[in-house]
């Protein structure tokens, strides 16, 4: 979202009126005031970096003075566990309204589909590239994935299960190079925000983040441990990774059975 809000602003126009717009924008699209700061902090360690390592006359403080004025603005920056997922229900709701629109100029279905087989952020799908996927391995390549030590240049190669390859295989025919879904972050965002409005009854307080919640979950249901779930995810530490989870004490039991059942 930074690039498309701060992509065409000149490094010598970056003052804090133009990031206070940042943030109305923010606002806005639905972000709430831990994603905004987050937005900022990256923001501030890139100046940062230009002008230690670049020598760059830059205003790396900005972003930390406009941080630091959000919660008078009434937005929490502190991080709260989300639970929410989207139930089978729901998730049949949107299919069958998107497969039956005309004037889809998304393929939403796909694009939600591929986010469940997956756990990748939307911003992580919509970037893919042809290129980056190796069915012969089953894997994809994650350029630049988000961490909160640093995100330029950490390039991830994640495995692809076998109902992600089965739905990334008829976009690769006869293709060799370009982005894998055509299609930008913030409009697909848009788009399933919008079908969550229509479709009746509307579902509430659900986001397509949320897909990547339900993602991990069904990941630990099938025995996946840690280390391999965040393989898949992207997260760095179980506390971090704890807060996309909902295994109940009956998962548990099942788990077990069937580690013993293989083990027979």
């Amino acid at each position: 979202m930074l690039k498309a809000r701060l992509g065409k602003v000149k490094l010598q126009s970056l003052t804090a009126i133009v990031l206070r717009d940042f943030v109305d924008k923010r606002v806005d699209d639905g972000a709430g005031g831990v994603t905004i700061a987050a937005d900022l902090s990256f923001l501030g360690a890139v100046l940062t970096w230009g002008r230690h390592v670049r020598h760059l006359d830059l205003p790396a403080e900005l972003p930390s003075q406009t941080r630091a004025s959000l919660k008078h603005r009434g937005l929490d920056t502190r991080s709260k566990e989300r639970e929410r997922e989207p139930t089978d229900d729901e998730l049949n709701r949107l299919y069958k309204h998107w497969e039956s629109s005309d004037r889809r100029k998304i393929d939403m279905p796909t694009l939600c589909r591929f986010a469940l087989a997956t756990g990748m952020r939307l911003g992580e799908i919509c970037a893919l590239r042809v290129e980056d996927i190796d069915l012969k391995r089953k894997t994809a390549l994650i350029r630049d994935r988000k961490d909160p030590r640093n995100k330029i240049g950490n390039n991830q190669t994640v495995p692809l299960l076998s109902a992600a390859v089965d739905i990334v295989k008829p976009l690769l025919l006869d293709r060799e190079i370009g982005l894998l879904f055509g299609v930008k972050a913030d409009s697909a965002s848009t788009a399933f925000t919008r079908a969550c409005k229509a479709v009746t009854p509307p579902i509430a307080d659900l986001h397509m983040h949320d897909l990547r919640h339900r993602a991990t979950a069904q990941f630990f249901r099938m025995g996946l441990d840690i280390p391999r779930v965040a393989l898949l995810t992207g997260h760095k530490t179980w506390t971090m990774l704890r807060r996309y989870t909902s295994i109940k004490p009956e998962d548990v039991h099942a788990i077990i059975e069937g580690a013993k059942s293989h083990g027979e």
